[in-house]
């Protein structure tokens, strides 16, 4: 089981109720299952952090940055907030709320990528390359 701060409860919900532009955006692009059987869930909340999109079944977390994010305190806290989610065994994904609204298509595909979901390649039978994308 996750560590879980109890008082962050309500900060999580109110953030999944005021989701930014990026955040709304990546969500209905990841939301139920739609990246294979993977589920994420939205502001989870693990140990003293709510991550923006968790999944379990891929030990992902998706992160994404505002402006804040880029300045020396936030990058200080980013890096403190990555090495605690990593030592739970997580591979923490940041992306710029630019990247998210300009190249949505390409996050998507680097998530895949960590996800390990690929098009299947062509089945080759004797010679005869067989399309399997029916």
């Amino acid at each position: 089981m996750l560590p879980f701060n109890k008082k962050l409860k309500p900060f999580a919900r109110n953030l999944r109720s005021n989701m930014t532009d990026a955040e709304r955006l990546i969500w209905s692009k990841i939301r139920r299952k739609q990246l294979g059987d993977f589920q994420f869930y939205r502001q989870k909340n693990i140990g003293h952090y709510i991550v923006n999109f968790y999944c379990s079944k891929g030990k992902l977390i998706v992160e994404i940055d505002g402006g804040q994010h880029y300045e020396s305190d936030g990058m200080i806290k980013d890096r403190e907030r990555d090495l605690y989610l990593q030592m739970l065994g997580f591979t923490v994904l940041r992306f710029s709320d630019i990247d998210i609204l300009k190249n949505i298509d390409g996050v998507i595909e680097r998530i895949l990528e960590h996800l390990k979901i690929l098009p299947s390649p062509p089945l080759e039978k004797e010679g005869i390359t067989i399309d399997n994308k029916l």
